[in-house]
């Protein structure tokens, strides 16, 4: 059996909003598996979603850029472990050299990237700075003809996100708006046809154990799940999304209306998906002093 440490329970808590009580039990049950212990909560108790879809843990920056005449963009992420070097000139310098190094090179990726010269800036830099950096991630989007799609972008103010988004049809200013609807609203998947299969049989798994707690017959039941499965597909589809601009509008609609498509998108958030070590300071000193 796992150890469920105050962390883990921790960890729970804060992605589920439940008590602590109930995740240290559904910690036990699911064997310290974190994501089994959320999935079972969400069909014993109905809790709807994680609070937090991933914990975003790295500091950071988010670059992007695209071509003047809009046929290809590019995309990173570079990281550090705080948020004040992330400020800093010598780090934001360097994050830039990434990205137009990526961005002129059309095969780029960050293992070639470093090893052409980049390696040498980022260890110079770890050196005086005294934190880890890393180049975490590189995306390029381009269009075979730039006379019938565009690439657009939109870089969130806090540089944390960021999103490239290639539109066939239409105008730079809508890919922009597109862009950023992306970036504020998350979507997971272009159209609903492309939501993963195992992603909708595990909605349908949870919402299942759900609908059976209500003890209403199998034929209602049938009905409960199609019609939440319907509901989530058109929440992470793009295209079924009310538009941030405008919610009277689905971006099907705002697309339809300009004569557009939208081909594919690509949204990076920074550190989503890297687990951060959170260091209680006041332990950690009062554990020097106990071994002094």
């Amino acid at each position: 059996m796992a150890t469920i440490t105050a962390s883990m329970v921790k960890e729970l808590r804060e992605r589920t909003g439940l008590g602590m009580m109930d995740c240290k039990k559904a910690l036990v049950e699911a064997d310290g598996v974190i994501d089994k212990a959320i999935d079972d909560l969400r069909k014993a108790s109905g809790l709807k979603a994680a609070k937090k879809a991933g914990r975003v843990a790295s500091e950071g920056i988010v670059l992007s850029k695209i071509a003047q005449d809009g046929n290809f963009g590019v995309m990173v992420e570079v990281n550090s472990e705080t948020d004040f070097v992330a400020r800093d000139e010598s780090f934001l310098t360097f994050a830039t050299e990434v990205l137009d190094q990526a961005f002129m090179h059309e095969e780029a990726s960050v293992d070639s990237l470093l090893a052409e010269g980049l390696e040498a800036a980022r260890e110079a830099l770890v050196q005086k700075i005294g934190e880890n950096i890393s180049v975490r991630r590189i995306e390029r989007l381009q269009v075979d003809d730039a006379d019938t799609g565009i690439i657009e972008n939109y870089v969130h103010s806090n540089n944390r996100i960021a999103v490239l988004l290639a539109l066939r049809g239409g105008d730079s200013a809508l890919g922009k708006d597109i862009a950023m609807h992306v970036a504020a609203i998350n979507p997971l998947v272009v159209s609903a046809e492309e939501v993963p299969e195992e992603l909708l049989a595990k909605e349908s798994e949870i919402y299942s154990a759900q609908a059976r707690e209500s003890g209403k017959p199998e034929e209602i039941i049938a009905k409960m799940i199609n019609g939440r499965l319907k509901k989530y597909v058109a929440e992470v589809s793009l295209l079924e999304q009310p538009f941030v601009k405008n919610p009277d509008m689905t971006i099907k609609a705002l697309l339809k209306e300009a004569g557009a498509d939208v081909v594919s998108f690509v949204r990076y958030e920074l550190g989503e998906g890297i687990e951060k070590e959170e260091v209680d300071f006041a332990t950690e000193v009062a554990a020097q002093v106990e071994n002094s």
